[in-house]
């Protein structure tokens, strides 16, 4: 879990609603040596279940409405803080429809890569792994300090706002290191 203590300069909160796993993080960065820059949406159901999709960037529509969870830095590695938001292949950005996020905004999604074959069309259907999307519950202290800090829209990206880089690590090694399972 991460600390919070302390928020990112420009008021970034010390909390990512996304992460992603240290596998997840290196299966991004052989995708990006194939087929360039890359984004993900977080899909809401459908032919690909619910599964994180992983397109080139500007591959997949996003929506005025749609929502920017966060944007992974694929410069980091595992426990790294951002000093800045990445930009070019080492900017993944993660999107998902403004009424999933409604449902999804009390969650912190941890992206992680998994053996088998997905579905749908994401770039990692013939390597063998797949996204898979955990979750965790924000504390009310997490989801306190999220409140403060209105996520970017569609409609904002396209008009040059940015999300300030979040003063926590957003790549985690495993996904349990982001969200525990209890003890039984």
């Amino acid at each position: 879990m991460t600390d919070i203590a302390d928020a990112a300069p420009g008021g970034a909160p010390g909390v990512p609603r996304i992460v992603v796993t240290a596998a997840a993080a290196d299966l991004l960065r052989r995708l990006v040596v194939g087929h360039g820059a890359l984004m993900m949406h977080q899909s809401g159901g459908c032919c690909d279940g619910s599964a994180p999709m992983c397109y080139p960037a500007g591959e997949f529509v996003v929506g005025d409405r749609d929502v920017l969870v966060g944007v992974l830095d694929l410069r980091l590695r595992v426990g790294e803080i951002p000093v800045d938001l990445p930009d070019g292949a080492d900017a993944v950005p993660v999107w998902i429809s403004g009424p999933q996020f409604e449902a999804w905004q009390h969650t912190q999604l941890v992206i992680d890569a998994v053996p088998g074959r997905g579905s749908g069309f994401s770039l990692e259907a013939p390597e063998g792994v797949r996204f898979l999307s955990r979750g965790r519950a924000f504390t009310d202290e997490e989801a306190a300090l999220l409140a403060a800090d209105e996520p970017v829209t569609g409609q904002q990206w396209e008009a040059g706002r940015r999300p300030a880089p979040v003063a926590v690590p957003q790549i985690v090694a495993e996904a349990a290191d982001a969200c525990p399972v209890p003890r039984r």
